[in-house]
């Protein structure tokens, strides 16, 4: 196989169309595996499967030099598509409203580089393909089955259409935040709407408690600390004139580190029992660790910093764009495992990651692909 670089990029955006009109959710993604696995059989390359749908392929094994890994996500979101595109989602309430499907592409670009430059790999490289990437905690299903075994160093990147197109963010330290969810049940007693007297109202309790919630941020947070606390769903089901017997509430929690996270955790928890108590009524409050920061280590970031520099141009960096970002992503698995670092790469899109609306922009196909290429020190393409 001897494809020209503008080949291997106009294959890749078919395939990132192909992977768009059938996207799958996490650790469901039976199309989406044979796909990868179909173009890596006609590249030429052996693979292995990995925590059931994900796919690992390993160039170069008896190279001298680092082992690098490099790593694409597979997964879609339970999101209706609404962009009205010729190759659309034909999965009806699923999507690629994170652009998974171009990290994917991008991936199956450099891979078919790098088979052709085998040769000249100063170390082994390993491409991973993981699953489960939008809460389902994918890269540790992978490490768990073995695909670091023996990688000196991880890459990965995120399309970011926050960022104009052709700028970047790649810092020391954290690039993603620690996230989290929690729950709070209001217990009262419910009754009649004439006789507030004899009830203890958990609906105007989970009010009060969501109003509270709001101070850990602006009260108990220093404003140097990047952090969120987001209440996303309040419940309290019942007739016009019955005050009911219980109210939940539910939200989000994103902080830079997860030290923070776990701060907010026990405010969450403190806040909440002692809103509700003042309130008459009693508080349950759950919550749940989700992934942790991504956390860049210093030389692999400079290294990647040098390749954006390379791919994209010395104004490559933004200057505006704050870091952390709220996101989160389980690449920090990765990151908590062995040395790496990760990248956020500017699309310019007008619509938000996880909106229906939303598309992979194609052309950042060639400057993402150009950086896994250089990363897994292949020579650069034309």
């Amino acid at each position: 196989m001897n494809d020209s670089w503008a080949e291997t990029v106009a294959r890749a955006t078919e395939l990132r169309r192909e992977l768009h009109r059938r996207p799958e959710l996490a650790w469901a993604e039976h199309v989406t595996a044979a796909a990868v696995r179909a173009e890596l059989d006609a590249i030429g390359l052996a693979w292995n499967a990995c925590a059931g749908t994900g796919t690992v392929v390993r160039l170069a094994p008896d190279a001298a030099g680092r082992h690098t890994a490099l790593r694409a996500d597979l997964d879609a979101m339970p999101i209706p598509e609404a962009t009205g595109l010729p190759y659309a989602s034909e999965n009806d309430g699923v999507m690629h409203a994170c652009g998974h499907d171009g990290h994917t592409a991008a991936l199956l670009a450099a891979a078919r580089w790098l088979h052709r430059h085998a040769s000249s790999l100063p170390g082994p490289v390993t491409l991973l393909f993981q699953p489960a990437e939008e809460g389902g905690h994918g890269a540790r299903g992978m490490i768990d089955d073995g695909a670091l075994d023996g990688v000196d160093v991880v890459f990965g990147w995120h399309n970011w259409p926050g960022l104009p197109f052709g700028r970047a963010l790649c810092p020391d330290g954290a690039v993603m935040s620690a996230n989290g969810t929690f729950e709070v049940e209001l217990i009262g007693r419910g009754g009649h709407a004439s006789q507030p007297e004899a009830t203890h109202d958990p609906v105007l309790a989970a009010a009060a408690v969501v109003v509270a919630l709001q101070q850990i941020v602006a009260r108990r947070i220093s404003p140097q600390q990047a952090a969120v606390v987001a209440v996303t769903s309040l419940r309290a089901e019942s007739a016009a004139t019955v005050t009911p017997g219980s109210a939940s509430l539910a939200g989000s929690v994103r902080a830079a580190a997860d030290g923070a996270r776990t701060r907010i955790f026990a405010l969450i928890d403190e806040i909440s029992r002692a809103t509700a108590a003042a309130h008459g009524v009693a508080a349950e409050v759950r919550t749940v660790v989700r992934y942790g920061a991504t956390v860049n280590h210093p030389g692999p970031a400079a290294e990647l910093r040098e390749h954006l520099s390379t791919v994209l141009g010395p104004d490559w960096h933004d200057p505006v764009a704050p870091t952390p970002v709220l996101a989160s992503e389980d690449f920090s698995y990765y990151l908590q495992r062995i040395p790496g670092a990760f990248a956020l790469l500017g699309s310019g899109a007008t619509a938000p990651l996880h909106s229906g609306d939303y598309d992979f922009d194609d052309a950042l196909l060639d400057p993402a692909a150009r950086l896994l290429v250089g990363l897994a020190g292949a020579p650069e393409p034309p």
